[in-house]
């Protein structure tokens, strides 16, 4: 077996540092994708997905990713909030893979929310 080196540490260290950076917190946007078990029975694990793939690809550093548990509107799940510095948040509900994507590009990084798959505006 061959011997980890200094190097070798760092880029795994790298690596992590990441893939754990989209739950940590000073970010400009920060996403909610609601988990509970009535959110992945619909679908929420494959939105969330989605979203940190889309992130990724868009080597974007400023969104943070959390999960939750229900918010109690189960059947309107998926539910994803986003969260823009500054702005009430928006909760999006019935997210799909793709509308997920179109959130992320159209509201996470050009600010337009996306109304046809909003259900809220704010906490209340």
């Amino acid at each position: 077996m061959a011997k980890i080196k200094v190097e070798d540490l760092k880029k795994i260290k790298e690596e992590v540092q990441k893939a754990t950076s989209l739950r940590e917190g000073g970010k400009r946007v920060k996403a909610t994708v609601h988990m509970g078990t009535c959110g992945i029975a619909s679908g929420a694990r494959k939105v969330l997905n989605a979203l940190v793939s889309s992130i990724e690809e868009e080597g974007t550093q400023d969104v943070m990713v959390t999960t939750s548990g229900c918010i109690g509107i189960c059947s309107r799940e998926p539910l994803v909030t986003v969260e823009v510095a500054g702005e009430e948040p928006i909760t999006y509900e019935y997210m799909d893979e793709n509308k997920m994507r179109q959130v992320f590009k159209q509201h996470i990084l050009d600010g337009k929310v996306q109304r046809q798959f909003a259900l809220a505006k704010g906490l209340e």
